[in-house]
């Protein structure tokens, strides 16, 4: 019998050529001499056989002379050495990326490199395209269980060899019929051989149950503290609107749970006139008050849930109660989702301050600005992670909400998403009708996390060729074992990052491979398995490690292991290491291409960037120090940190400047008949600013400090300002972009809505006029320039190399 299987649109997502990045306007040649290209290859060992752009990336640069370091377009990938063939079917980088995309062939070599070796995923992204694929048989190998892929080799057309552990497999007769071209003896013409990311719809070979429904409890904070902030009305309207747009099926099951001295239950059960609510007093012994009427099948009780949600706003308006049972609340939550799994939501305003769970402040505004707030930085209680922990063994994940005004110790409540793979979402000074961005932001965030893909009990474990091992993992999840982490749930906003080690010598192998399997359950019910391989080639020479070196991919694991390091350690000493990664790189590159005689500050081209993005780093909310910081907004940027996939981590680290006033169709993007202009990206310094003209800064689309920013100038010539006709602003400072008709509006606008497309969650437009109340959010983020949480780019540059020079 032929296997049943389903073929979606194929596509290969490539990282593109390395644009010149001194082709830009405005710059200027070195002031002394360096290498040409050829004379470069010959003194690096002759370079045989390197594509061109791997020799450009290790053309020396003195960074105390060179002032334009930035390309033309947000960085790609490096691309990595291979064949052709090899480079058509390898995994997109934005899917999964190496900090090296050249691998060492030893320990040592790695060492010598002064560089770390580890991995950034985003293993459940959105994707357009995805081969899904159905069949009876999934082929792996039977010694490591590495999922058949592009990179393994067919000794012929019964035995095929791993990539990873290179013992030898048969090929099972069902795969030697290839549904694409219907015939017989091509397997290596299958689509499991022909892509680097497919997903298979496992067989019951892969569940340990029947595969859970969509479940969804919503835990909302309805103390008075909640009833000022006003958040309540906002959720229940946007919960209305895509209550139809849940992911699910007809199985979805939903609950509510409201609390504030006291746990509020609601009976949604199908039959009842009107929703029924039960209230829970004693928070030191919770009960679950009726165990078949709170979780509730969606179709059957939409109506109820819809009156639910009309009348909640009104039933708690009067509400003077300011205390918050939260962790009880919890322990419910846990109690009515043990069944089935699933997911909890959580909308949290204040300090818990009832029951289990209960917190006390441990702020101190006068230590904002120091370095001595590691204490703090860990959780006050163990109860938080217990929970979760115990949620994670259900298959339960927890996102949480918080929307606090005042100090709400996010240090231990994080911990209810961080060791459940759930998400945490802040927004500091919340309040309706006072900060109307943050509820702007609030609404954008709740329309995307109500409808995005999600997966439910799913577990995902990396491979990698004999000889490397994974030692340390990053992000939201629990650790079942070395290389098995446990998601309770996987959503396409989410990223990890790896570090790895070479324990064995590469020396017999030429590629090294990677792969990352994500098994999970679909919100329609079914057990499906996504997988990823990355190959990348093994190298021997120095220069080859830094030739493929991904300057992006390498500031992302730095910033992973900063975060761990000021929590075991301290501020100070997370600061010092990520200052020392730049002085072991420029040491080592200058030791090591000593016959080319440079002087100065000089590292390779492809890495130029690297000490720009650490002082960038070091003026993050996470790490910085000297500038007053609320406590839970350093912890929610170290959240963020932990995990957001690599575009928007680097748009927060460093943002993407433009200059619009001037923007033209030269070097645009076509895309589906339309016309995406792409102006040239300006360093984050105000030299590289003019009183006449107009700015967009892209902060990326998570913090709230993070949101697209336009600023122009009341001087801006005549085709932008007339009228306020390019800009319009209202009293809250957002803005929008009007539909005029001529080029300069229809070129801008394009390129907006451009940038807010290629992002998941929505960013906030704020347009700003040059003046002094409103520029400031803006002049924040130029991390080049000396403020008070740190010193101006050249100035670190001279720190850095007094510290070369010891």
């Amino acid at each position: 019998m032929q296997p049943a299987y389903q073929q979606g649109p194929i596509s290969h997502v490539n990282a593109s050529p390395a644009r010149d990045p001194y082709s830009q306007p405005g710059y200027q040649p070195y002031s002394q001499p360096f290498p040409n290209l050829s004379q470069l290859s010959a003194a690096l060992g002759g370079l045989s056989g390197v594509p061109e752009l791997e020799v450009e990336a290790l053309r020396p640069v003195n960074l105390l002379q060179e002032r334009n370091l930035l390309p033309p377009r947000p960085l790609e990938a490096p691309e990595p050495n291979l064949s052709a063939d090899l480079k058509k079917v390898n995994c997109s980088p934005q899917t999964f990326r190496c900090t090296l995309t050249s691998i060492p062939q030893t320990q040592a070599l790695l060492n010598k490199a002064r560089l770390p070796l580890g991995l950034v995923l985003h293993p459940f992204r959105d994707l357009q395209q995805l081969p899904v694929i159905t069949s009876n048989t999934i082929v792996r190998c039977r010694f490591c269980r590495t999922y058949i892929n592009p990179f393994v080799t067919f000794l012929d057309q019964r035995r095929w060899k791993c990539n990873l552990c290179y013992r030898v497999n048969d090929v099972p007769d069902e795969f030697m019929y290839n549904p694409v071209t219907r015939s017989y003896g091509e397997p290596h013409k299958r689509p499991e051989v022909q892509n680097a990311t497919v997903e298979f719809i496992a067989s019951s070979d892969y569940m340990l149950r029947p595969p859970q429904p969509a479940a969804y409890l919503f835990v909302l904070d309805v103390s008075h503290n909640a009833v000022e902030a006003g958040y309540l009305k906002y959720f229940c309207e946007a919960l209305l609107d895509k209550l139809d747009k849940l992911p699910g099926d007809a199985r979805t099951k939903v609950g509510f749970l409201t609390f504030d001295n006291t746990v509020h239950f609601y009976n949604l059960q199908e039959g009842l006139s009107q929703p029924q609510m039960l209230v829970v007093s004693d928070v030191d012994d919770i009960f679950i008050p009726s165990h078949d009427s709170l979780m509730v099948n969606l179709k059957e009780s939409k109506e109820l849930v819809k009156d639910l949600l009309t009348s909640l706003p009104a039933m708690f308006s009067q509400s003077k109660e300011t205390h918050s049972a939260l962790g009880p609340a919890l322990q419910a939550a846990l109690k009515l989702m043990t069944p089935t799994g699933g997911r909890i939501s959580v909308f949290q305003t204040q300090l818990p301050s009832l029951g289990a769970g209960a917190l006390q402040s441990r702020e101190e505004p006068n230590q904002r600005s120091s370095s001595k707030v590691e204490p703090h930085l860990s959780p006050a209680t163990d109860f938080y992670k217990k929970l979760a922990l115990d949620c994670s063994g259900l298959q339960i994940g927890v996102d949480l909400f918080l929307l606090s005004s005042q100090y709400a110790d996010l240090a231990s409540l994080a911990c209810i998403s961080k060791y459940s793979a759930g998400s945490v979402f802040s927004y500091p000074s919340f309040h309706h009708i006072h900060n109307p961005a943050q509820l702007e932001k609030f609404q954008k965030d709740l329309e995307r996390y109500l409808t995005r893909k999600i997966g439910f009990e799913a577990v995902m474990r990396i491979r990698c060729t004999k000889g490397l091992s994974i030692h340390t993992f990053h992000g939201n999840f629990f650790v079942r074992s070395t290389d098995l982490l446990s998601l309770a749930n996987v959503n396409p906003d989410s990223a990890f990052a790896v570090q790895m080690s070479i324990e064995d010598t590469l020396a017999d192998s030429s590629l090294a491979c990677f792969q990352a399997a994500l098994l999970y359950t679909s919100c329609k019910g079914k057990r499906r398995i996504r997988v990823h391989t990355l190959c990348l080639p093994v190298v021997n020479q120095l220069t080859d490690v830094y030739a493929g070196a991904d300057v992006q991919a390498i500031t992302c694991l730095l910033a992973n292991m900063a975060i761990d390091r000021s929590v075991s350690s301290s501020l100070s000493d997370a600061r010092d290491a990520l200052e020392n990664a730049v002085v072991d790189l420029i040491s080592a590159y200058k030791s090591n291409v000593s016959s080319l005689q440079t002087s100065g500050m000089v590292v390779p081209a492809g890495l130029r960037l690297f000490p720009l993005y650490i002082l960038a780093l070091l003026k993050q909310k996470a790490l910085r120090t000297d500038t007053s910081t609320r406590l839970d907004e350093r912890i929610f940027s170290m959240c963020e940190f932990k995990t957001q996939p690599l575009q928007q981590l680097m748009r927060m680290v460093y943002p993407d400047l433009y200059r619009l006033d001037n923007i033209s169709d030269q070097g645009a993007l076509h895309l589906n008949d339309s016309v995406v202009p792409q102006p040239p990206l300006l360093h984050l310094s105000a030299e590289r600013l003019s009183r006449d003209g107009a700015f967009l800064m892209d902060c990326g689309n998570v913090s709230v400090s993070h949101h697209l920013f336009m600023m122009y100038s009341t001087h801006t010539h005549t085709q932008v300002s007339v009228s306020e006709g390019f800009f319009k602003v209202n009293k809250q400072r957002a803005g929008h972009l009007p539909e005029l008709d001529t080029p300069l509006s229809e070129r801008v606008r394009a390129f907006v809505d451009w940038l807010q497309d290629n992002r998941g969650f929505s960013s906030n437009l704020h347009v700003l006029k040059d003046d002094a109340s409103s520029k400031l959010p803006f002049f924040q983020q130029l991390v080049e320039d000396r403020s008070e949480s740190g010193s101006s780019y050249q100035d670190f540059l001279q720190h850095i190399q007094l510290q070369v020079s010891k």
